[in-house]
């Protein structure tokens, strides 16, 4: 699964009760303002909400927030999938910034740890996770029948390797994603980057996966590569190493695909 522990943290109920007390006289979920060339949300006041809990702060530094919620884009009215939502860390992120006027899937398989069930169960209760729908589903039918063909986004966050040790029939899974998102819709795939050649072979013992595959397994089910982002790259990592104990910071790629319109 994810390379941070997912359910390291948790709110305690006290605090959670005094952030839904302080949001009870909001009437919707605050939008941040929009600024930039390209109307992009101010990311930084996303990851800087008061109310956000320790736990996801410190996740905030590995994952260079908030560059890496520049690199996908999501914009208040999106709808988004998250793929393997567990504990919600990016669930949430996503939530804040689509606002109340926008839905986020977020997507778990059946075999979701009991600690990010009870997580994520508490996350819920906060008041911007009110746009969120939690959707238990088999990979290579992640989506909910209505949503099919209205997704603006779809992010799958340094866990498309463990699809290997689930048996996913990802060429399935890849298919369904390209037919759920709209014409020019993005799918964001992260990883932790194996060595070239390796493929799957590692995806197990080190929970890495070759970044030539996931190209290569994405751009099959139609997409295009649009853009890759080198803000959580690291030459120093060897890659032959478990990511949980390597030594240095895990060389990790980031994916932007696209869903290209069609032309007339």
């Amino acid at each position: 699964m994810h390379f941070l522990p997912r359910c390291s943290a948790r709110l305690g109920m006290a605090a959670l009760a005094a952030l839904i007390a302080l949001a009870a006289g909001c009437r919707s979920t605050v939008l941040y303002d929009l600024t930039g060339p390209k109307g992009l949300p101010d990311y930084a006041a996303v990851i800087a909400s008061p109310d956000r809990s320790t736990a996801d702060l410190a996740i905030d530094a590995r994952r260079q927030q908030p560059e890496l919620l520049k690199f996908i884009e999501p914009r208040p009215g999106m709808t988004v999938l998250d793929m393997d939502a567990a504990a919600g860390y990016t669930t949430e992120l996503l939530a804040r910034v689509v606002g109340s006027g926008g839905k986020v899937y977020a997507q778990d398989g059946a075999q979701v740890s009991a600690c990010a069930k009870a997580r994520f169960a508490e996350r819920m209760a906060l008041p911007v996770m009110k746009n969120v729908e939690h959707v238990t589903s088999d990979f290579e039918d992640p989506i909910p029948a209505k949503a099919a063909g209205k997704l603006d986004i779809v992010t799958f966050l340094f866990s498309y390797h463990d699809t290997e040790a689930m048996g996913v029939d990802r060429a399935v899974m890849n298919r369904r994603i390209f037919e759920a998102l709209k014409p020019g819709g993005v799918y964001i795939v992260t990883d932790h980057s194996a060595k070239p050649g390796e493929g799957v072979s590692v995806a197990k013992t080190l929970h890495r996966i070759d970044e030539a595959l996931v190209r290569r397994e994405v751009e099959e089910a139609g997409f295009q590569l649009l853009e890759k982002a080198r803000l959580l790259r690291n030459e120093s990592d060897k890659r032959d190493t478990p990511v949980f104990n390597s030594p240095v910071q895990v060389d990790e790629f980031v994916l932007k695909f696209v869903k290209r319109k069609l032309l007339n």
